[in-house]
């Protein structure tokens, strides 16, 4: 097996500390990465507490931010680390922007879009489903202990 700085793994890793970030900040614990041509070109974590905005998610905040740097609206040449599956409202956003590929940690399985519509993702969107999975779980689990002060 060969290991390599470009796998999901590696990327995975880097919306995970974007989560830790947003645990720190009180934030529900969740990060995204959006990686093009092998290069990190944006990245977030949910900021709806710190912003209050109930549309600042991690995803929402990552494709704006990537949009900028490449000056398109398109992110078709694109992939989106992300470590929990997007909401409807994120999904909706990554079928309009036509990202290429998406990688998904944990999934959600009361308010991710499988749960309502697997087809709101834009057809050419390739899915990978389950990176680093556990790691993201963990993390939402020990959020909520805490919130609940457990």
């Amino acid at each position: 097996m060969t290991l390599s700085i470009y796998s999901d793994d590696h990327f995975m890793k880097q919306a995970l500390l974007e989560a830790q970030n947003a645990f720190d900040e009180g934030e529900i614990p969740i990060g995204a990465v959006v990686v093009c041509e092998n290069k990190i070109i944006a990245k977030d974590h949910n900021r709806v507490e710190r912003l209050n905005d109930a549309t600042a998610h991690a995803e929402m905040l990552a494709i704006t931010a990537a949009q900028n740097h490449l000056g398109s609206k398109y992110l078709n040449e694109c992939t989106l680390f992300v470590t929990l599956e997007p909401c409807s409202m994120c999904a909706g956003g990554l079928f309009w922007t036509q990202i290429g590929r998406v990688v998904i940690g944990a999934l959600d399985k009361e308010r991710g879009f499988s749960q309502f519509n697997k087809d709101i993702i834009h057809p050419k969107t390739d899915l990978k489903l389950g990176v680093m999975a556990s790691e993201s779980e963990t993390m939402l689990k020990d959020f909520f202990k805490k919130l609940r002060g457990n």
